[in-house]
């Protein structure tokens, strides 16, 4: 009875272990989580208040598909503001999330038996999509030697005739590295004469640590006309459940295939969230996104201290996000076996690295406070230390 589609899709790893710890936690175990990519901080109290104010004033209808005006432009001034990218309201269409904004990006350009090159570790929905979109996806492997990031070497050899689209994250979810400026330059003159498309998402561009952040698309305009930049505000200013992403492109006929798509499958996102979100996009909570980003730089320092102190275990300090990816293959050639049995044996549930396409590896989120984050590394280590 089921697609082809649907059937050859895998669930969400990262979903399925802080479900499981959720239920654990409910049904009366001592359970320590790390596996949810949510920051702990509550959404600001600004934004917060322009929802209110938008439900009150009766702000509750049907929007273009889009996105209402004063946001589109909103998201203008920002990526010229931050990020030094020039992009029109008519180059930017908002989804219920990156999520959807990938979505609809592989679903308009990606046919059948293109090729969709991801460098690993990646997030565990990038194959999922492509695959899903009739693509496939090409798996360049990285490791700490290079920072977890490919190089244009890599990239060179992964290109073939059949090649559509190169992914960038960064920072990265899961390794937390960050793309600089004469990395991307270097991988900017591998693509040069060619027609790849570059994805690159931003998502996590505000909490970096000890290095600045670079968009993709802002490093020459030819690689400005062959990026689609993907961002929202899930990760930076706390706002997962609002579901707001979005989607920039200098090429206006795949904006207007994606404003198709969605108008016949979600239509336009929550009314409120659009109203609230112009909040954040206007620069006006600068100072609380800062403030969590200290935080998350203090938590990422305390936890890579620890973790590197266990015997047998190691991982590199991340320059973004709020994620560790340690290293096991000294103790474990299992991640998923590895997994289970520290969330059975001490409560502390991770995600296995096999789920971002590298096996001897856990994902760490240090999105919690720090005596949690201690109390779980205590508990990590006593149990790497009995193995």
């Amino acid at each position: 009875m089921l697609s082809k589609r649907v059937q050859a899709l895998s669930p969400s790893l990262t979903i399925a272990v802080a479900t499981l710890a959720k239920e654990l936690k409910a049904a009366g175990k001592d359970i320590v989580s790390f596996s949810a990519g949510e920051p702990d901080f509550d959404t600001p109290r600004k934004i917060k208040e322009e929802a209110i104010k938008a439900i009150n004033d009766g702000f509750t209808k049907y929007t273009a598909t889009a996105g209402i005006p004063e946001l589109l432009k909103a998201i203008s001034g920002k990526l010229k503001r931050d990020n030094n990218l020039d992009y029109e309201p008519n180059q930017i269409i908002v989804s219920n999330g990156a999520k959807q904004s990938l979505f609809n990006l592989f679903q308009a350009v990606i046919d059948d038996g293109d090729e969709v090159i991801i460098p690993a570790p990646y997030w565990v929905t990038y194959p999922e999509l492509v695959v899903y979109s009739g693509g496939v996806p090409v798996i360049i492997d990285t490791d700490e030697k290079s920072g977890f990031k490919i190089t244009p070497e890599q990239l060179k050899n992964a290109i073939t005739p059949n090649t559509k689209m190169l992914i960038l994250t960064s920072p990265s979810n899961p390794t937390g590295c960050v793309y600089s400026k004469e990395e991307l330059v270097e991988i900017s003159k591998v693509l040069k004469g060619t027609d790849i498309l570059v994805a690159s998402d931003e998502m996590y561009e505000k909490l970096v640590f000890g290095t600045n952040f670079v968009s993709t698309a802002s490093i020459s305009d030819d690689m400005f006309q062959r990026t689609i930049t993907i961002n929202g505000l899930s990760k930076s200013v706390a706002m997962t459940g609002w579901r707001f992403g979005y989607l920039a492109s200098p090429n206006k006929e795949l904006i207007a295939a994606m404003d198709k798509l969605q108008s016949q499958s979600t239509s336009n996102i929550n009314s409120i969230t659009q109203k609230a979100a112009i909040v954040a996009l206007n620069g006006e909570v600068d100072d609380e996104i800062e403030q969590m980003r200290k935080a998350f730089e203090g938590r990422a320092n305390k936890a890579v201290e620890l973790l590197n102190s266990i015997d047998g275990i190691s991982v590199l300090k991340p320059q973004g996000a709020f994620y560790l990816f340690v290293n096991i293959k000294d103790v474990s050639d299992n991640s998923i076996e590895f997994c289970k049995e520290l969330l059975k044996e001490t409560g502390v549930a991770v995600v296995p690295g096999v789920g971002f396409g590298s096996e001897g590896y856990f994902r760490f989120s240090f999105a919690t406070n720090m005596t949690t984050i201690q109390d779980g590394i205590r508990r990590i280590k006593k149990f790497v230390e009995k193995s």
